[in-house]
């Protein structure tokens, strides 16, 4: 597998000029390797719009390799509500599609290596340890969440999993949801932030084995269209699952769903519910750090 991803980060650099590739490379051990930033900040890596055609199909076609191809398209959309978003704001702030970046870490095949692809709502990141891929974290979210046509939905990337998050709330028994719903209110953003260490918290909520099985069929489907993102395979166990705020659509509200080393966030906290933000992290093995430790237990 992690020939599948090297050949096209190889493919990627080679697109590039000099000037470009300078921008573009970091070594491995740079300290922003460790990195998760999706708001509209500043962050390392050489611009989609200062790339040619083909530099730009390349980082695209890397992207692709991380994801799979349901998530690839909610990715696609998350670039392009860059534009709709922009309008919204009436140009104020000059968001465009272009403003996403790639930074490769180390080289391609090496024992260690790793890429990034970032912007604003969309950050991916690919970690390779002695032949092994480590695929998270990633995150996608959508500004607007819900683009509306003649009173429906004509665009929502995410809308399955804020739908089927809030399915297994609501046919929850009253008990049981009672115990799901951790807070009245929902918070402001997801817990684990924009931050490149997701400290594990607390299992919070209503475990899936206190589910009725209907009910938690639908976590473990809701679970694996996360885990599905990924081109690369993870497990989890034990998992519980914790909603804020109020079940209905259309206000803000958050929900997680935590497993061993998993961690899943949604949030669509503002006035309302607009606004969504997910992500797939794995506090002790994202950023291949289980791989990495057993590298250096190994002394390579």
């Amino acid at each position: 597998m992690a020939d599948d991803v090297a050949g096209p980060a190889a493919a990627f650099l080679a697109a590039l000029d000099e000037q470009q590739a300078a921008v573009a490379r970091r070594p491995f051990g740079d300290g922003q390797r460790r990195w998760l930033e999706y708001r509209p900040e500043p962050r390392p890596g050489l611009l989609l719009g200062d790339m040619g055609p083909v530099a730009r199909k390349a980082a695209h076609r890397l992207l692709a390799t991380a994801l799979a191809p349901p998530a690839y398209a909610q990715a696609m959309a998350v670039i392009a509500l860059e534009e709709v978003l922009d309008r919204r704001e009436n140009w104020v702030r000059g968001r465009h599609s272009d403003d996403y970046r790639v930074v490769i870490f180390g080289t391609p095949g090496d024992d260690r290596w790793a890429w990034r692809f970032e912007g604003h709502h969309l950050s991916v990141t690919i970690t390779v340890v002695d032949g092994v891929v480590s695929p998270a974290p990633i995150f996608l979210g959508a500004n607007p969440a819900r683009v509306d046509l003649a009173g429906r939905p004509a665009l929502r990337p995410l809308g399955v999993e804020e739908d089927l998050g809030r399915a297994i709330l609501l046919g929850l028994p009253p008990a049981q949801r009672d115990r799901a719903i951790v807070n009245d209110q929902a918070p402001y953003d997801i817990y684990s932030g924009p931050r490149p260490s997701s400290s594990r918290l607390e299992p919070v909520g209503l475990p899936r084995r206190d589910m009725p099985g209907a009910i938690g069929n639908m976590l473990d489907e809701l679970v694996e269209i996360y885990l599905g993102r990924s081109a690369y395979p993870l497990n989890t166990d034990n998992l519980h699952f914790a909603w804020e705020g109020p079940p209905g659509p259309g206000i803000g509200h958050y929900y997680r769903i935590q497993g061993d080393d998993l961690l899943i966030e949604f949030d669509n906290t503002t006035a309302d519910g607009n606004h969504a933000h997910t992500v797939l992290r794995r506090p002790r093995a994202e950023f291949g750090g289980d791989l990495l430790a057993e590298h250096h237990a190994q002394g390579s």
